[in-house]
């Protein structure tokens, strides 16, 4: 075991090389609580040279390997199930100059989003997506697993802001590909087969990635709505009437109850909706104005209030924003990440709470998404013992109304054995033929995405 961890500390540096119980705690738990694992011991490399390094000493002595960016997953992916050598991304954090006549800009896998956003804002430019994690997710966790958040309505997921990557294959192999051209039509596009693998394939050290431009001009409407079903109806008057539409975001009556005693907020409205929805406008000019129009003219508003002052914006959005450290403050929620047709969303709102009850009575639902896309976070408090029978079951009902188990969270250990209610055998089988070829002893997050 030694001569491993010292061929790590020879390329790393004996302060990377974390072997004590204490140190690689941090490392070995997801900050939901849900998952953890001991790793044999955590490597901090600084560059895709260390990274390589660090790959080819561990396929030499055959040591499987997690892959860690800003330990924010919510599926298990990044924390160790027990004894690999866990390789921590957080100090390739290199941010290239903007290029601001490509709006481009190169970084390193463990760059912060919150750090990108503030270097890409100050060269006059924005980055397209947009999460409450902002602070902690690094640029290699959100293309690994092709991450969405709160923008995806106006900007698309992560893939979409990926020009170009550099990785390293389980070999240690080193594919740079980061020139970041808008047209290259020369055979298999492998930034985009790597974008959302969950680190099953390489590990992405550094990105070429795309920038929008930056609209100063924000006006943010927290809507009550009768239901589900007003809620789309909002939405469609929304995505019609308003061009600047960038978010549209839904939560419910429940949850709203766990933000305000979380956060110490007050009712927004005078009474209580069935739903509410976040709509928000990025503009060069102010928006509040077409806002206002809209919501007064679309019959599914029942009530409504907009901002578009900075302290305004922020404590709109909390209502939404707070969900997920109000849930995890209630407990340690089995955490279920969704899609279905916007057709059937209205009928998985509508079920989930029995089927929850029907595994786990003592349980309870709280829901909240982004709308536009039919993205539902299930988040399941009190769950106990039962997790994962709610997890089967839930994962279940999403399938029979025509979705997705995973929307924008990844798959992880923890959907695997769920894979084939979302994809078919074929599917899966050819998976497994591109997993075998670039890591054909299976040392990259194994467990992970193919169970």
């Amino acid at each position: 075991m030694s001569d491993l961890e010292d061929e790590l500390r020879a390329v790393v540096g004996p302060a990377h090389v974390l072997v004590d119980g204490d140190l690689r705690a941090p490392y070995e738990t997801d900050w939901t609580r849900r998952f953890t694992g001991g790793a044999r011991c955590v490597v901090r490399p600084a560059s895709t040279a260390e990274v390589a390094a660090v790959v080819r000493a561990c396929a030499a002595a055959g040591a499987p390997i997690v892959v860690q960016g800003g330990n924010t997953g919510l599926v298990g992916a990044g924390v160790p199930a027990g004894g690999e050598v866990l390789v921590s991304l957080t100090r390739l954090s290199q941010l290239d100059p903007v290029d601001p006549v490509e709006a481009q800009v190169t970084a390193g896998a463990g760059v912060t989003l919150e750090k990108l956003q503030g270097h890409a804002r100050a060269a006059g430019l924005d980055f397209g997506v947009d999460l409450a994690a902002r602070s902690a997710a690094t640029v290699g966790g959100m293309i690994a697993t092709n991450a969405g958040g709160i923008r995806v309505l106006q900007h698309g997921s992560m893939r979409a802001q990926v020009a170009g990557l550099e990785a390293v294959l389980a070999d240690g192999t080193v594919l740079t590909r980061l020139t970041g051209l808008a047209k290259d039509n020369t055979g298999y596009d492998l930034t985009q087969l790597l974008a959302g693998s969950e680190g099953t394939l390489a590990i992405v050290t550094r990105a070429r990635l795309r920038l929008v431009p930056l609209l100063p001009a924000r006006a943010v409407a927290l809507v009550a709505v009768a239901g589900t079903d007003a809620a789309l109806d909002l939405l469609a008057a929304a995505r019609a009437r308003l061009p600047s539409l960038s978010a549209a975001e839904i939560f419910y009556p429940d949850g709203l109850d766990l933000v305000r005693s979380y956060a110490k907020l007050p009712a927004p409205f005078a009474d209580a909706a069935g739903a509410y929805v976040v709509l928000e406008c990025a503009a060069r000019t102010d928006p509040t104005d077409d806002v206002l129009e809209m919501l007064s003219t679309c019959e599914a508003v029942d009530d409504a209030t907009v901002a578009s002052d900075r302290a305004g914006l922020e404590r709109l959005w909390s209502y939404r924003e707070s969900h997920t450290e109000a849930i995890s403050t209630a407990g340690v929620p089995t955490k279920l990440d969704v899609c279905v047709p916007l057709g059937e969303l209205s009928a998985l709102v509508a079920e989930l709470p029995a089927t929850v009850a029907a595994v786990a009575p003592a349980a309870r639902a709280i829901l909240f998404g982004h709308l536009n896309e039919g993205n539902l976070h299930v988040n399941v408090l009190d769950a106990g013992e039962r997790a994962e029978e709610v997890t089967d079951a839930v994962l279940r009902l999403v399938a029979a109304h025509r979705g997705s188990i995973s929307s924008e969270h990844g798959v992880g250990r923890a959907k695997a054995p769920w894979l084939s209610l979302s994809r078919a055998p074929e599917e899966i089988a050819a998976m497994r033929r591109i997993k075998a070829a670039l890591d054909p002893a299976g040392l990259l997050n194994p467990g992970v995405l193919l169970d």
